[in-house]
């Protein structure tokens, strides 16, 4: 074979090899994995849901969702923490998991700040704040003035230990000195009953856990822990028009990957991530599930983790919880 149509064969085979691994293949190439930290029908799977088709017709593969419960989550963000980071695999999270149970559980295993690569939130929660409609008052003044004279008499209610509606409502009783005590319920449909029955009088989470006993007046919804009213409940008025102290922050979901995964990949993900959220069915179908679709890019959403984390780890010292 003459020397240069033998030099030419030699780099034609050799190509594939000298190519970088984006331009060699178009990711992804097989299907990529979501461990969720929680039970099939926390409010990040039943969001995941319903963008989960939509996504994987932009991937061009199947989005596989492997639930890895246990620890408050703490065990299946570790699982991701220590995975190849290929862009294969990602962690669906809540709030807790990337800015607080660090500063609740005495060994966590992993930093989500250091050893996590934030790819791009999909949904807040905003939080309401349902009260029992056998306590008094029909605003929040009322019901602060109520709570107050029963200073130490009253309860508040959480979904568990050191999640963020136990935290809020912490802050919340403390703000306005009523001394409330706090029972922690094994997830939202044991505590949303109990302020049915009067036993906790206080309960803050998310619109769809409570918001179908409100015309029925089976309980109150005297704000919403957010920029701007919530279209399904109008006239719930915001913390801020309702005068609460600025004490009650929303839960979220967000994605995020191994540390060192490829940022090329990372950016693809939150590209398709970004695109499905901002259609108009998925806006709708969030609404009625009480959600608002994240919009923002793997930069703006690791400045959410370390500004919260800020925020959290003073809250969670100041209420003396730890977990084990």
């Amino acid at each position: 074979m003459p020397y240069r149509a033998c030099a030419v064969s030699i780099l034609a085979a050799l190509a594939p090899a000298l190519m970088p691994p984006a331009a060699s293949a178009q990711y992804p190439e097989h299907p990529i994995r979501v461990v969720l930290p929680y039970a099939p029908g926390a409010a990040g799977d039943i969001a995941l849901r319903q963008i989960q088709p939509l996504l994987e017709k932009r991937f061009g593969q199947p989005v596989v969702v492997d639930y890895k419960t246990g620890a408050g989550g703490n065990i299946g963000m570790q699982d991701v923490a220590r995975a190849k980071p290929d862009g294969y695999t990602l962690v669906l999270g809540a709030a807790n998991n990337f800015v607080i149970n660090q500063f609740l559980y005495r060994k966590l295993g992993f930093d989500p700040l250091t050893d996590l690569e934030p790819v791009g939130k999909l949904a807040d929660v905003p939080a309401f704040v349902y009260v029992s409609a056998q306590a008094p008052g029909t605003d929040w003044r009322q019901f602060q003035q109520y709570a107050r004279a029963h200073a130490g008499k009253l309860n508040y209610g959480s979904p568990g230990m050191g999640t963020t509606p136990h935290l809020s409502a912490y802050r919340l009783s403390k703000a306005m000195g009523a001394d409330m005590t706090h029972i922690a319920y094994r997830g939202a449909a044991p505590g949303v009953q109990a302020l049915l029955a009067n036993e906790v009088q206080l309960y803050i989470g998310g619109y769809s856990v409570a918001a179908a006993y409100v015309p029925q007046g089976k309980v109150r919804a005297l704000a919403v822990a957010s920029p701007e009213r919530f279209a399904a409940l109008p006239d719930v008025p915001t913390a801020k028009e309702a005068g609460m102290p600025d004490a009650v922050q929303g839960n979220w979901w967000g994605f995020a990957a191994p540390k060192g995964t490829p940022a090329d990949r990372v950016a693809r993900i939150a590209a398709v991530l970004h695109e499905v959220l901002g259609l108009p069915e998925v806006r709708q179908a969030f609404l009625a599930g009480g959600f608002v679709p994240g919009l923002d890019t793997p930069a703006s959403f690791g400045a959410v983790w370390r500004d919260e984390a800020r925020q959290w780890e003073t809250v969670v010292r100041e209420s003396g919880v730890v977990l084990d």
